[in-house]
This record gives C-alpha cells, structure tokens and sequence, in this order.
C-alpha cells in the first residue's frame, strides 16, 4: 500500500469552538501533510500554523458564545492548503491585525499571523465585521 495520497485527496472537519479542539485540529493536519513529501519540520510548521489559525478563531471569532470552526485541508500539485473558517464577528483591520504584535487581548503576545505567515509559503486572510473570518495557507513540498 502507497502512502501517497492521490491529488484530489482533502478533508473537512467541522468543530465548536472549543479550545481542546485546537490539538485535533493540529494532529489531523500533521496527518494529512504526512501523506506529501514534507520534512519532520515543515510538517512541525504547519502544526504550529494550524494552532495559531484554529486558536485565532477559538478565542477571537465568538467572544464568550458558541461556534462553528471549520478546517478543510486539500492536496494541491504542488503541496497542501489549509483554509481555516468561522462565522463569528469578524476582524475589522486585517492589516493591523496582520502586524506583528498586535493584539486585542492584552495577555496574548499577538503573532499569530506572523507565525502563520513565517512558516507557510502563502497566507491569505479574507475577513468581514459579523460575517466571520477564513484564512487560507499553503505550504508547498
């Protein structure tokens, strides 16, 4: 049996926006890069921008309600995109939100996107107030 996943090969996950759900959605992207010609650290890459994305939405996206966190992960040509959803409130300067260090929460070090950004080839962020977020990545092999 190969471990080569055919390129149509994708996956869809769909969680609430529960923090212990930030592992799972972690362990289910390392797992899918697995399957490509990634390295022990670009698959470690893309755990840590897969936390930051899902960890963005648990924290950010609800405020102190209840969501919908969705993850779809796809096989392209040449490597893997990861888009990470939710239908919260949105973010209202993606630019300023993008800078490194900014943040909303004060106790929160505010480089998620920079880390996202840092350790995937591509990052796009595509976000309206009260219609949610979606973050798009993809790391080449």
């Amino acid at each position: 049996m190969s471990n080569h996943l055919p390129l149509s090969n994708h996956m869809f996950i769909r969680f609430p926006n529960v923090s212990s759900n930030v592992s799972v959605a972690r362990v289910a992207a390392a797992t899918f890069a697995s399957f490509r010609e990634f390295s022990i650290s670009d698959i470690e890459e893309i755990k840590v921008a897969v936390s930051e994305a899902v960890s963005n939405a648990v924290l950010h996206a609800y405020q102190d309600s209840q969501g919908i966190i969705e993850v779809t992960m796809e096989n392209l040509g040449e490597g893997i995109q990861i888009t990470v959803r939710d239908y919260g409130k949105g973010i209202e300067d993606v630019a300023k939100a993008r800078q490194p260090g900014f943040t909303t929460m004060p106790e929160h070090m505010g480089l998620g996107f920079t880390f996202m950004e840092s350790f995937m080839d591509e990052l796009h962020v595509e976000s309206q107030a009260g219609s949610g977020t979606t973050v798009r990545m993809v790391k080449k092999a």
